[in-house]
């Protein structure tokens, strides 16, 4: 077949099995980092699938196709976080460089901190697990906590500490004079960080 001018016209060449695996999951992650986008920015109700699709460059049928909807694509979310999270949470590390760890992660992407204060604020959390403290007793039995700490109070104690530059930077630019994700902050609060968490040795 040829063009109006001439030109034959280059047949449409059909995608390798590679490109047919390729394609879903490049779309899969176009939602998923879209939707983290939107829902860290307006929570779970605020969130519209039409303006995560959009935001992915997607028709908003393939949420349904890959998520089975809104609901599906959020709790999808949180698997990623748990899969996430496997890789560098471990338990072999020292206290500190766990909770600085953490603390990188918030400060490299700080959609994941925002999406938990949504969930929080509009109790849009369900039938979560309680927190396994075991971890925390093995370490204050080795003594990376003294004894008079209450493991569960040192844990929300850390959540607050990672958190706070995400969830409150007004505050951050109050008492420090300076932008919460400047490498200055990052540098100075990291290291405080680590001063307060070896303070709670035994």
């Amino acid at each position: 077949m040829t063009t109006m001018q001439g030109t034959p016209k280059r047949p449409r060449r059909a995608p390798t099995p590679e490109e047919r695996k390729q394609c879903p999951e490049r779309s899969r992650r176009l939602l998923l980092e879209a939707a983290m986008d939107e829902f860290s920015e307006k929570g779970f109700a605020g969130a519209r699938v039409q303006d995560i699709a959009d935001r992915a460059g997607l028709n908003k049928q393939l949420i349904t196709y890959y998520f089975g909807g809104k609901e599906g694509l959020y709790r999808e979310l949180g698997r990623e976080w748990l899969r996430h999270e496997a890789t560098f949470n471990d338990p072999a590390v020292p206290f500190e460089e766990l909770v600085v760890r953490y603390l990188r992660e918030a400060f490299d992407d700080p959609r994941g901190i925002r999406l938990a204060i949504w969930q929080a604020l509009t109790g849009e959390v369900a039938d979560e697990p309680r927190e396994d403290l075991s971890d925390m007793r093995r370490r204050q039995a080795a003594g990376e906590l003294a004894d008079d700490l209450d493991p569960a109070a040192v844990l929300l104690m850390c959540y607050a500490m990672v958190s706070a530059p995400a969830t409150m930077p007004h505050a951050v630019r109050q008492i420090f004079g300076t932008e919460p994700d400047s490498p200055e902050f990052r540098e100075r609060w990291e290291e405080q960080l680590r001063r307060i968490v070896r303070h709670l040795a035994a």
